[in-house]
């Protein structure tokens, strides 16, 4: 894989909901088998996603942004991100899902995505940033490049199994933009 294949990020709209499902789906398959159910896997289908996520772009806060190749506009990847879930305190903001498919993982996509996230969250007056992700994400080394600490642990149920993930914050959501920009 070119290492410098050129790429934009873009807010998502409603007519990207089934390229951002085919992006969920795959990577979920690609990146969690052996550690999810595989009847979980197998049974996850764009379709059923697609409907979630339409569901989903239109609570008020909530965003999505597309990683795209230039040429044809393929979705490669996407983040999503809005106001925090349960108790936490308003001035943080949450990243809820960050995926870029296999074959363009490892090419700066993912870090252009957080560093474009937590630029609308500053924008919108959050000093920091937080993600829930499994703690057997082989790609959890990714956060904590870009700085982000392991604050807690609890479970997560997912189909109909349960499973431990982590949080990670990143308390200072300027020194994550400096980070992302390539500066320390």
């Amino acid at each position: 894989m070119d290492e410098h294949r050129p790429f934009q990020i873009r807010p998502a709209n409603g007519d990207d909901i089934f390229a951002i499902a085919g992006v969920l789906v795959d990577t979920w398959r690609s990146t969690f088998r052996g550690l999810l159910a595989d009847a979980f896997l197998d049974g996850m289908s764009r379709e059923d996603e697609a409907i979630r996520l339409a569901r989903r772009m239109g609570v008020p806060g909530v965003h999505y942004l597309v990683a795209v190749e230039p040429v044809g506009s393929n979705i490669i990847g996407f983040a999503n991100f809005g106001p925090p879930r349960g108790r936490v305190p308003a001035h943080i903001h949450e990243l809820y899902a960050l995926y870029i498919r296999s074959e363009h993982q490892r090419a700066g996509i993912g870090t252009a995505l957080v560093r474009s996230v937590a630029a609308q969250c500053a924008g919108q007056g959050a000093r920091s940033l937080f993600a829930w992700v499994l703690a057997g994400n082989p790609n959890r080394q990714f956060y904590e490049r870009l700085g982000a600490k392991v604050i807690g642990t609890s479970e997560v149920g997912v189909g109909d199994r349960s499973y431990e993930q982590v949080a990670y914050l990143w308390d200072d959501i300027e020194a994550l933009l400096r980070r992302a920009d390539g500066q320390s």
